[in-house]
């Protein structure tokens, strides 16, 4: 869901199947596991161009012996919060929905110019390949920018 708010377009979004008994089973053992989401901003036409992109992640590392998960949101490589839970409801949050990230400026948009958003996400360690290639999944909406 994308909206203009001082001057930026900000995304927010929600990968609502993801948390699954394989994911939660990954992170039990131990695995470090983390969902990666890429953020495009483009413009429809013949060719589609890219406006803007912001890549975040969010990673659970889960120890055994204090029963905590770690979690570490980054944005664009940098760490953005780090919270320590015993909470499953909120790993599911933190690892599958993301709120209001920014991902252009309006200064780069045309007024009355359709867009749209593409969100792609991939899971780590869960590719579902014995090779390690990991699943992805591609989700995008559109809009109008009316300033």
């Amino acid at each position: 869901m994308p909206i203009v708010r001082d001057n930026k377009v900000l995304v927010s979004f929600e990968l609502a199947d993801a948390y699954t008994e394989p994911v939660r089973d990954a992170i039990a053992s131990g695995l470090r596991t983390t969902f990666t989401y890429q953020l495009e901003l483009r413009t429809p036409a013949w060719i589609d161009r890219t406006i803007g992109t912001t890549v975040v992640a969010t990673t659970d590392q889960y120890d055994n012996l204090t029963r905590r998960h770690t979690l570490t949101r980054t944005v664009d490589g940098r760490v953005e919060d780090v919270l320590v839970t015993e909470d499953d409801a909120i790993v599911k949050t933190w690892l599958t929905k993301w709120s209001r990230v920014p991902v252009a400026d309006t200064a780069k948009l045309d007024a009355a110019r359709d867009y749209y958003v593409r969100v792609t996400t991939r899971t780590r360690p869960l590719g579902g390949s014995l090779l390690g290639v990991t699943k992805t999944i591609t989700g995008q909406v559109k809009f109008t920018f009316i300033p």
